[in-house]
């Protein structure tokens, strides 16, 4: 039996060996790493190349409202996740997590290659930003089910005592996305300038390209993959009882409601969190505080990758102490530091900056390496792909696609730089409490979530 046809049936992949197993794993996180690497490199680049896409589609005396509006049009694709969210959910507990992943990524990489292919406002007018809010909501509407549909996979194969671990591997992809999108625009920052022609009328372009090539790629390992043996297992207790999964939404809320609310409450603040702390920011010291983008996008990669390593550490703390007390914690550090946090971001030195930005990805590590291995355990097998989805999702479309509109507005509205850090305070006050009401099913078996 080869390592890479081990079927994920219940009873073959229990009777393979300990080796076979391991590299059905590793083709399995490494397909749920690149499928959500693609999905967060596109989101980084858009945002961290915000000010140049407002100069192609959004031509204003104004440069402040024309970054208004790309980040406008940003919170607007968010709109749709809800819609993919139930879709997605709904195709990944019926028809399995593999198909629901497998065809996701060939629609979302397909809608952020075009994006790059967009003619901009000059050539043809209201026509651009339009088209680009389109392909932003059909991109939004595939990756709703990405980050998901990654993490039920990998839990569901992972073993139960380091669930928390493997499951961070997806928000890791994320911040790998990140991280790379952070590169590349400091890279061309540096190189050509922000507002130079190759950038504006080129540059931003090549990572929305790149898109094609890598999900097609993931598709093809994914297609070659089975679903997980905790998937397969619930499939065959159905089928011998002459069963089926049919309704996994209505199930959801019939029996499940009160868990959906509290889920979304605790995803809330990773929402706001994760935009606001790694996307905001650096946009946020450009707009703002008028700080030297170069400095910033510097401050960005250097914070990326070390948040890329409290990602794995978080997620192995969680494994041994507990998601619902990482949780907690990650909320209490929100509502204590984070308006200081802001204060001190206006000293204006490159090291002071640093050194806070380090800390609020501490925090938020806190929450992002536990969130994901926390919703997988929340759900039971047959609507945990539906559950995790809605949840997250909605938190995402209401707070965390608006999170670098708001805090725009706030500033506009109130005049005070850091109205931000208020806001981020009381997004981590309900998250607390709903942290209170949960229950905690960390190294618990999945079969036995009810």
């Amino acid at each position: 039996m080869s390592s890479t046809t081990v079927p994920a049936k219940t009873s073959t992949y229990a009777e393979a060996t300990e080796a076979e197993k391991q590299a059905v794993l590793r083709k399995m996180t490494g397909s749920s790493f690149l499928g959500n690497f693609i999905e967060w490199f596109d989101y980084a680049s858009y945002s961290y190349l915000a000010t140049v896409i407002a100069l192609v589609f959004f031509p204003a005396e104004d440069r402040f409202v024309g970054v208004m509006s790309a980040f406008a049009v940003f919170a607007l694709s968010f709109l749709v996740r809800p819609i993919g969210a139930i879709f997605w959910g709904n195709m990944g507990d019926k028809k399995g997590r593999k198909w629901a992943l497998s065809v996701s990524i060939l629609l979302m990489s397909g809608a952020t290659f075009l994006i790059g292919c967009l003619p901009g406002y000059a050539m043809i007018g209201v026509g651009a930003p339009l088209l680009l809010l389109v392909l932003r909501m059909v991109q939004s509407f595939s990756a709703a089910g990405e980050y998901a549909g990654a993490a039920t996979f990998i839990a569901e194969y992972a073993p139960k005592n380091h669930r928390g671990f493997y499951c961070s591997m997806v928000p890791a992809s994320t911040a790998t996305g990140l991280l790379v999108g952070s590169l590349l625009a400091t890279f061309m920052f540096n190189t050509w300038g922000a507002e130079s022609s190759f950038v504006v009328d080129w540059g931003w372009r090549i990572p929305f390209w790149l898109a094609l090539p890598l999900g097609y790629i993931t598709h093809y390992i994914r297609t070659h993959l089975e679903d997980s043996p905790v998937y397969a297992q619930m499939q065959d207790n159905l089928k011998a009882s002459g069963q089926k999964v049919e309704h996994p939404i209505r199930t959801l809320f019939k029996k499940h409601f009160k868990v959906l609310v509290i889920s979304f409450g605790a995803c809330v603040l990773n929402a706001v969190g994760f935009y606001a702390v790694l996307t905001y920011l650096p946009n946020y010291l450009e707009t703002v505080l008028n700080y030297n983008p170069g400095d910033a996008s510097t401050i960005t990669t250097i914070v990326l990758v070390v948040y890329i390593g409290f990602i794995f550490l978080s997620g192995r703390i969680s494994d041994r102490f507990g998601r619902k007390k990482m949780l907690i914690g990650a909320c209490v550090g929100f509502i204590v530091f984070t308006v200081p946090a802001f204060v001190l971001l206006g000293s204006m030195n490159f090291w002071v900056i640093l050194l806070v930005e380090l800390v609020m990805c501490l925090i938020l590590t806190i929450n992002d390496g536990t969130l994901a291995s926390y919703l997988t355990e929340t759900f039971p097998t047959d609507v945990r792909y539906s559950g995790f989805a809605l949840s997250f999702n909605f938190a995402n479309a209401i707070f965390g696609g608006s999170a670098s509109f708001i805090s725009i507005a706030l500033i506009q509205a109130t005049g005070n730089p850091i109205a931000p850090a208020w806001y981020m305070v009381v997004i981590a006050v309900i998250a607390l409490v709903a942290m209170c009401f949960t229950h905690d099913h960390s190294g618990k078996k999945l079969e036995d979530v009810k």
